[in-house]
Order: structure tokens, then sequence, then C-alpha cells
């Protein structure tokens, strides 16, 4: 199986994914199982916690896929603890699976277990987060996640029309946890559309708290979003309002809302500032609706479902697949499927509904 691996990583570093071109074909299952390969049939799926919906919903949208496409599958939950998922995966190779699929808690903690997996011949693949610092990852399926940052920006510059506002607008950040490898993803995309307003004076960091490590909010934690909120206003707005908050996802803006709140913003007099999110998380869905939240994007678990039952077909058939990218997991460069981001804000909410991601009672009720 080694040798599997390097001669799938020699071809597609070989034919170089170059960003103008086409991507490259990555090498067909059959060559794997020229080489000793197996066919996939049991599938071990470890998700990082129950806590925030988005992966609850990936491992039911991606347990029903599999399992009518066929395969056996094992799934749990880790809690958020990067340990315990080291625990399950070990115990997923002694049950004898052929596959993983990995939303990793820690990105970077599983390269022991990872090494362990491909010594058993077990196809690794990384969901939603890239495993960094070992070879032994075959794919990454993944939301078109500097596509979504973007849209983050760009939503903020319409809101405000910053190309002909006069402004100046204040805006804070509130990045991701630095142990996900999304975060830097989601921190670039933002800023590759926001800077040159930061740079230009129309948009005003009061904090100066402008980097993605010192904006970062640790394990995604919403109470520590709140907590940084509070003295972010206490400390830098209490003569002037907060008219941007720049949360990266739905979990911290849940926090900075609480915050908020609780400094009087959401009366007429001092309404929400612009506050941005993503996951699509019914509490953010229902802070919508309520006109406290301005916007979030959907992250489809359905999209990536699809995505990954067309990866395992594929490995199964001998048949090749074209990566739509590539990730660097500093160690190799692992091909990557993607699948669409779609912006969800008070005009569009019902599109949730629409696609069977939420009923109209919970989004209503």
């Amino acid at each position: 199986m080694k040798k599997v691996v390097a001669l799938i990583l020699a071809a597609i570093m070989a034919l170089s994914l170059a960003a103008c071109g086409g991507q490259a074909a990555a090498p067909a299952a059959e060559a794997a199982a020229e080489e000793g390969g197996k066919k996939v049939q049991k599938i071990g799926l470890c998700m990082p916690t129950k806590e925030q919906t988005i992966w609850t919903m990936q491992g039911e949208r991606l347990t029903e896929a599999l399992e009518k496409a066929g395969y056996e599958i094992l799934i749990e939950y880790a809690e958020d603890d990067s340990a315990k998922q080291n625990m399950q995966i070990e115990n997923m190779i002694t049950k004898g699976v052929d596959m993983l699929i990995i939303a990793a808690v820690d990105c970077g903690a599983l390269t022991e277990v990872c090494e362990k997996a491909k010594a058993e011949g077990i196809y690794v693949i990384a969901d939603d987060r890239g495993i960094t610092n070992t070879e032994a990852c075959d794919w990454y399926v993944t939301c078109d996640y500097n596509r979504l940052a973007e849209m983050q920006g760009q939503y903020i510059i319409d809101a405000l029309d910053l190309d002909n506002a006069e402004g100046p607008f204040t805006m804070e950040i509130f990045a991701g946890s630095q142990d996900d490898t999304n975060s830097i993803v989601f921190y670039n995309g933002q800023m590759s559309k926001l800077q040159p307003y930061v740079d230009s004076g129309k948009i005003i960091i009061k904090s100066g708290q402008n980097g993605a490590a010192e904006c970062a909010i640790q394990s995604w934690d919403s109470a520590k979003a709140q907590s940084r909120m509070d003295n972010l206003l206490s400390g830098f707005y209490s003569d002037e309002p907060l008219d941007v908050c720049l949360s990266t996802a739905d979990c911290l803006a849940i926090g900075c809302i609480s915050s908020l709140e609780s400094m009087g913003y959401g009366t007429d007099e001092k309404p929400f500032p612009i506050i941005t999110g993503q996951d699509a998380e019914l509490a953010a869905i229902k802070n919508i609706v309520a006109g406290k939240q301005t916007m979030t994007v959907f992250i489809d678990a359905t999209l990536l479902a699809e995505r990954m039952v067309e990866l395992v077909a594929a490995i199964n058939e001998g048949k090749e697949l074209t990566p739509d990218g590539e990730f660097d997991n500093n160690v190799k460069k692992v091909p990557a499927l993607y699948y669409d981001p779609f912006v969800i804000d008070k005009d569009n909410v019902d599109h949730l509904i629409d696609v069977g991601f939420y009923t109209k009672e919970e989004v209503y009720g």
C-alpha cells in the first residue's frame, strides 16, 4: 500500500495542478487494486462533535447516503476530544474498516493513527478539515472554503455599499480556532475582499486586532466569543457603535449576539451590526429571522455526501476522478473534491426548508 501512495503522490505532483489551467486527473483506483489495494465495503465515519448542527447533519447525511450505496457504516462522535478521536479511529481499524472518513478534532494530531491505518491498507479521506503532517491521506472532500469566506467578505461590501458610501465603518473580527486548518483559509478569503477597505480607512478596526491568530476563538467556543466581544465593546465602543461583526461561524455569532444584546444593541436607536456566519445552525437561522444575525453560509451536507459516494464508487470501480484542487498538508499535496456553499439571509431563508434541511416549524416556530 505504501507503494500505492507513492505512485499516487508522484503522479499528482508530476501533473502539477495549474491555477489557470485544467486540473490533472487522479490515478484510478484500478492501479491500486493491481498493487494489492482492496475494495471498500466497511467505512468508519469519525465526526468531531454533536454540539454543532453541521456535524450531526453531516453524520446523518453521510451515513444515509453511504448505506444506500451499499456500504456498512460505523460512526463515532469525539465530543471535541482529540485523544478520544484517536482512540475511536484505533477501534475502527481493529474492527476492519476499509476506509476512514475523518472530520478531525485537531487536524495535526492524527499522524500516527492515520499511518497505522495506511499500513493496514485502509483508505484515509479527510472530511471538511484537512489532515496535516502525514502522507497517509488519500483525498480531501470539502466545501470550497475560500469561496465561502469571500462570500462573507463580499456580503459586507454589498451591504454597506463600500464602493460608494462615505464611511468610515467600524468592524471587529472573530476568526476560527487555530487548531482547525480551515481557519486561515477563512481569514485569508475574508480579508482578500475586505483588506483594501481597511487599508483605505473606510473600515476601521478600533481594537487594532486584525490578525488571524489574535482574533481566533479557541475551539470555536461561543462563550469565548461572547467574552471577547464584551471586552471589545467596553474597551473600544462605549462612545460609538460597532457596524460590522465579521464572525466566521454561527457558533461565534451566537456568542457575539449575546454580548451585543447585553450592551443595549437590538433597538431602533442602537441596531445590531452586520453579523456574518456559516453552518446555518438552527439558532442562527432563528436569529436571522428575528433580525439579529445578518447572514450565514449554508454548507449542504447532502452535497458532501454526494461527492463522498462518488469518490468511494470511483475507488471501487477503478475510475479516474479529476480533483477540483489540492490541499498542502505540509507533507504532500492531497487531491481535493469541492462542493459549493450557499449564502442565506432573511430574503431566502426558506431555501433551507425547500431542501429539507429544516422544517417550516423549526425555522418559524
